[in-house]
């Protein structure tokens, strides 16, 4: 018997809602939908540096605005750092993760991939990132959308950083224990993201517990090979008139048009019925 469906987006707030994410959050959500499913929202929030103040309210409110509301109540990753500590900790007593000192600039010069070489000093550091121990690479796994997917060894079999040295707990570990934490079923989210669901996929197999299905969805670019992002300067999108925008995040979804509404909650229902997750483009990323 299979699992009851639970999706997620999880957005970042490091900037307001732009047409690139709204891809991700429709996606994710009519996917959620349509499999009769729940659909969380998972506030990414564990790199202040980053994050831009009172973004968190304003992705939520768009969201509301695109009347893609969710199931119960909304997880901010800074409440869990407990979760994290104490799994790596877990980690570190096993042996399966270590401290390591060696900079980006250092990694650059051993080709790119690290080498693993403060795991093998002979007097262990106490101190630096942590990186896992990674002996459960994985160099391909099946998308629902792409198919198999072959990874890249540089990324497969890396120890990668679970734990920065600024103190700050990384993307892998809080996004896979979060997956588990709230029983995802499936990811769906954008292809910038699918190297790193080697890592992710390695991850719960290191820890022991089961992986969710993966589903990624093309990337919303201006020219090839520059993604709509906050990084490129993205424009957020409109929340007072969402009609338009709408529709056109269903047409790069490759999804039918709905009939305009100024219920903005009838045109999401209409769309929920028409999905067809076979029309959605499996190529990396579709110029706009």
């Amino acid at each position: 018997m299979s699992k009851p469906y639970i999706g997620r987006f999880a957005p970042s707030p490091s900037g307001l809602l732009h047409f690139g994410s709204l891809i991700a959050a429709l996606g994710s959500y009519l996917r959620a939908r349509s499999q009769n499913g729940k659909w969380l929202i998972r506030v990414e929030d564990i790199d202040p540096p980053r994050e831009v103040v009172g973004a968190s309210d304003d992705i939520l409110r768009a969201l509301e605005a695109y009347g893609l509301t969710w199931d119960d109540e909304v997880l901010y990753q800074s409440t869990r750092t407990e979760a994290y500590l104490a799994q790596i900790e877990q980690l570190l007593l096993k042996e399966k993760a270590y401290y390591c000192r060696c900079t980006r600039k250092m990694v650059r010069e051993m080709g790119g991939s690290y080498d693993r070489r403060c795991f093998h000093l002979s007097e262990k550091l106490n101190e630096g990132a942590i990186r896992v121990l990674n002996d459960s690479p994985v160099y391909q796994f099946e998308d629902k959308l792409k198919g198999l997917v072959n990874v890249p060894l540089i990324f497969a079999e890396e120890d990668f950083i679970i734990k920065r040295s600024d103190g700050l707990f990384a993307y892998q570990l809080a996004v896979v224990l979060d997956d588990h934490y709230q029983g995802i079923t499936e990811v769906v989210r954008g292809n910038d993201l699918l190297d790193a669901t080697c890592r992710q996929i390695s991850l719960f197999k290191i820890l022991g517990k089961d992986e969710p299905d993966w589903l990624h969805l093309p990337l919303a670019s201006e020219k090839v090979g520059f993604k709509l992002s906050k990084q490129n300067h993205a424009l957020p999108i409109d929340i007072n008139n969402p009609q338009k925008t709408f529709q056109a995040a269903l047409l790069f979804l490759g999804q039918p048009e709905v009939e305009l509404n100024s219920d903005i909650s009838q045109m999401v229902a209409q769309a929920v019925l028409q999905f067809e997750l076979e029309s959605v483009p499996s190529a990396h990323e579709v110029l706009i």
